[in-house]
């Protein structure tokens, strides 16, 4: 799995202009799925993203959680983190897993979101979602379970 987080002051997905999930401080998490990920490569990621010191202390360090700032949680699912733009002008997607499966794994996720007392606003699987989001920092990282 693939995830891009953002530390975030605020962050909003909206599908066919209705919000379906909006938070403040907190996460960004964009979430790809490839075709290897299981079950526990997906909670093994919940686990790592949700326990980022990524906010900032008294001090200026980056050295405070989620659980420390009150911080909330939007996960967007996002095949386009497998594209490939090797070949020609447009990328390919073959590195994604297919929507069945992805589906699976992205609601695992959001339940393992819960699990650990997250509870995460989302978007909506397969749609076409506008995200808009107040970067804080900018704080974004790039995490994939092939690196954890």
């Amino acid at each position: 799995m693939r995830a891009v987080l953002t530390r975030v002051s605020s962050a909003r997905v909206t599908v066919e202009g209705k919000t379906t999930g909006e938070i403040g401080r907190g996460f960004l998490i964009l979430l790809g799925v490839g075709p290897e990920d299981t079950e526990e490569s997906c909670e093994k990621l919940c686990k790592k993203l949700l326990s980022l010191r990524i906010f900032t202390d008294e001090a200026g360090k980056m050295n405070l959680g989620l659980e420390d700032v009150g911080g909330e949680v939007l996960v967007v699912s996002q095949f386009t983190l497998y594209g490939s733009c090797k070949k020609g002008r447009r990328p390919d997607f073959f590195g994604a897993a297919g929507p069945e499966k992805a589906q699976a794994l992205y609601e695992h996720f959001l339940r393992c979101c819960r699990a650990l007392g997250y509870p995460p606003r989302h978007g909506v699987f397969g749609a076409h979602m506008e995200v808009s989001s107040v970067n804080d920092g900018p704080v974004t990282l790039i995490v994939d379970t092939e690196e954890l």
